[in-house]
């Protein structure tokens, strides 16, 4: 098993989508990872050798931000806009749709679950 970025790739995966695995890198960074390194795309992680993980460790570190600095530029991106008051921040702040989606009949994903008001009953006369 191959361990890049403290990320255990998937022995039995080819190259393009163990890389996948990582926080930060999709299947077209992947294939352009596995251009730099020399390496086929259908070759699978098992069958790398030590020199094709360093050449990919290296790449990595010097070309992408993956993982953990990621992850943090984006909260610190996030608390950016909240800080500023911007539009897009006060949507993060209420746990709402950023980009734009209608709320009002769907929007699960980001406002949770359905929390049900009752209805207030009719005075009698």
């Amino acid at each position: 098993m191959a361990r890049i970025v403290g990320v255990d790739l998937p022995k039995n995966k080819r190259g393009e989508v163990a890389l996948t695995y990582i926080y930060g890198i999709g299947r077209s960074s992947a294939r352009k990872i596995l251009d730099k390194a020399g390496i086929s795309y259908d070759t699978k992680v098992a069958d790398w050798s030590d020199e094709n993980i360093t050449a990919i460790r290296t790449i990595l570190n010097e070309e992408y931000k993956v993982e953990g600095e990621l992850r943090s530029m984006v909260q610190l991106n996030i608390k950016r806009l909240m800080d500023i008051g911007c539009y897009r921040g006060i949507r993060h702040r209420l746990g709402l749709p950023v980009r734009g989606q209608s709320t009002k009949n769907n929007a699960r994903t980001r406002k949770g679950k359905r929390k049900t008001v009752a209805n207030k009953k009719k005075a009698t006369k």
